[in-house]
């Protein structure tokens, strides 16, 4: 369970997040929709930790969260497939399993190159096969398919449907085709806090 009672959090004396109450239950799936700045990244660094908020509390009893950010965060010295692989062991032994995962996201042929050769679609994709592939309780995704063309996110939603059925979603997103393909109820920021839509 994922659960913010009453959250605050300011950037200097601008108030990002004003007493956002949500709850995410496993199995759930919610995304959170509203203009760029209006908090959304915000929330989920909040949530999964990366941020302190200024009042409220946080409570986060998933024990294998997962997250994607709009920032790809591959390591530039690794390749493709040792990125995925380190959060897999590492080790020699998980290899196969990370190519698996990048075959699954149309990369089989981009294991050994380096972030620096990829594309940013490319490098988004390794980063959900990253996140994917540790088999999370919470995903969390920070508008993850924003760099791939139409069909090619088609196809990544449902491949991270199918791979999350049994876990937890929250999505930040600007697209309510997106928030629907993967089968989320929509939350609207007004006032620096979030309501589901009616």
């Amino acid at each position: 369970m994922l659960d913010l009672q009453n959250v605050g959090v300011c950037f200097g004396v601008k108030s990002v997040l004003n007493g956002c109450t949500l709850s995410l239950a496993p199995h759930e799936r919610i995304a959170l929709m509203g203009p760029s700045g209006c908090g959304k990244t915000t929330l989920l660094r909040t949530a999964l930790g990366l941020q302190d908020p200024d009042s409220g509390a946080v409570t986060n009893t998933f024990s294998r969260p997962a997250a994607v950010f709009q920032e790809d965060r591959l390591f530039p010295w690794l390749t493709a497939v040792e990125n995925i692989n380190l959060v897999l062991s590492g080790k020699a032994e998980t290899i196969s399993e990370a190519r698996h995962w990048l075959e699954r996201l149309e990369l089989g042929d981009a294991g050994e190159l380096y972030p620096c050769e990829l594309s940013g679609g490319m490098r988004q994709r390794i980063a959900i096969a990253r996140a994917l592939c540790v088999r999370p309780d919470l995903l969390v995704l920070d508008e993850p398919l924003k760099q791939l063309d139409a069909a090619l996110q088609a196809r990544v939603s449902a491949l991270i449907s199918e791979a999350c059925r049994e876990c937890a979603l929250l999505l930040a997103t600007h697209s309510e085709e997106e928030a629907k393909a993967l089968g989320c109820r929509i939350y609207l920021c007004r006032d620096g806090t979030f309501y589901p839509e009616t």
